[in-house]
């Protein structure tokens, strides 16, 4: 008989996704009576606005809700996103141009899945969110990374993507604001890597989850509508998660040209087909009804972001940047590398979180999650008391 691997290469290949690998270790010792506190989820502290758990509570009870709906998502919801879209991405679309899935990790790989092929290179600035590579490759492609280190404020230039560009480039992944570093391209920059991206030809993934969660007045400024061109070339990902405290809701969606989403769209057929009606109609609320609790809660996040980078900046050989979006600060710890720490010499990121949950009962995610060593995220979406009472153990620990 023919000896077959229990598990398919394709699949056997897959790393467990790093910040929840991280969070899943501090909550077992959370569970175990240990008083961690971790920095590893991304996800907000807070709860769901009240008005999107009452027009969810109202779809469960509504029969029309207990049965299939369109695999691609419900009208009102795809309307709804389409306006989203103008509005905060500058951007027109149509409904017909809206995929609605199971969360934003659901677009982003139907997204490759939809336009890469086998060998096909994704250029993918880095750091970059652990899921990004995964999905690359379970759509045949490659990614090649594109570092940009806290000096650039990790922000990558048109001449580093150049250097990287090969015959094989299909696509760019852009990612404003990111995960992990929180960095925002200014328009300008926006423009200048969108005009590139136009004339070499390269179709765009733009993940935009965190576009309504930046400080200081700033605008996270969407590539198409720094360059209205790529229009027919880029695909759209977004979702609820981040900004009205939805995580578990699990409801994103993609948006793009109708040639892709129709491909899109027959993958999702197979796939999941529709997502749940009620987190669809809870989503509706949330893009249609108010907004001041979203601005409660990036208030929030902002003032967290702020003593965050203030404190941590006070352990002597950690670099935090400020960041501009989302809820993270990536800060370069190099300058604690190389050194001994509780008895040992520590070389690594991922070496000193080691140290750090063990000593201090503190969880970071390390860069070598995002790329490359030497680098630790931490999410200030946690309430006060527990963000600076963790960064002060660091300071104890490290003085």
């Amino acid at each position: 008989m023919p000896e077959f691997p229990r598990i398919s290469k394709r699949i056997g290949a897959i790393a467990e996704s790093a910040t929840l690998k991280v969070d899943a270790k501090a909550k077992a010792l959370q569970a175990a009576g240990r008083p961690v506190i971790s920095y590893a989820a991304g996800e907000p502290d807070f709860a769901t606005p009240a008005h999107i758990v009452e027009a969810a509570a109202k779809a469960v009870l509504d029969p029309k809700n207990h049965r299939y709906t369109p695999a691609i998502g419900l009208p009102d919801l795809r309307e709804a996103i389409a306006a989203k879209t103008k509005l905060d991405s500058g951007t027109d679309i149509t409904a017909a141009q809206v995929v609605v899935t199971n969360g934003g990790k659901q677009a982003v790989y139907q997204a490759f899945a939809t336009i890469v092929d086998p060998g096909d290179e994704v250029l993918m600035p880095t750091p970059f969110w652990t899921t990004y590579p995964e999905a690359i490759r379970l759509a045949g492609g490659v990614p090649v990374e594109v570092f940009a280190g806290a000096d650039q404020n990790y922000k990558v230039t048109v001449e580093q993507l150049e250097a990287a560009r090969t015959p094989k480039s299909k696509v760019l992944l852009f990612v404003s604001p990111s995960n992990p570093t929180g960095s925002v391209y200014s328009r300008e920059e926006s423009e200048a890597i969108g005009r590139w991206a136009f004339e070499n030809g390269m179709w765009v993934i733009t993940d935009e989850i965190y576009q309504n969660l930046t400080y200081d007045g700033l605008k996270a400024i969407s590539i198409t509508e720094a360059v209205p061109e790529l229009i027919d070339r880029t695909i759209f990902v977004n979702g609820v998660a981040k900004t009205y405290a939805m995580t578990g809701w699990r409801l994103g969606w993609m948006a793009g040209p109708l040639d892709a989403m129709k491909a899109a769209g027959n993958l999702q057929s197979h796939l999941s087909s529709n997502v749940s009606n009620i987190s669809q109609k809870a989503a509706l609320a949330a893009l249609t009804g108010p907004q001041d609790e979203v601005l409660a809660m990036r208030d929030a996040f902002d003032r967290r972001r702020k003593v965050a980078v203030a404190e941590l900046n006070k352990i002597s050989g950690w670099n935090a940047p400020m960041p501009q979006g989302a809820f993270y600060v990536y800060s370069d710890v190099t300058g604690l590398l190389g050194r001994e720490w509780g008895g040992k010499t520590i070389n690594t990121s991922l070496e000193l979180c080691d140290y750090i949950l063990d000593a201090a009962e503190v969880a970071l995610v390390p860069g070598e999650a995002f790329g490359p060593s030497g680098y630790v995220r931490l999410s200030y979406a946690l309430g006060d008391a527990p963000l600076l009472d963790g960064i002060q153990r660091l300071q104890r620990l490290f003085q």
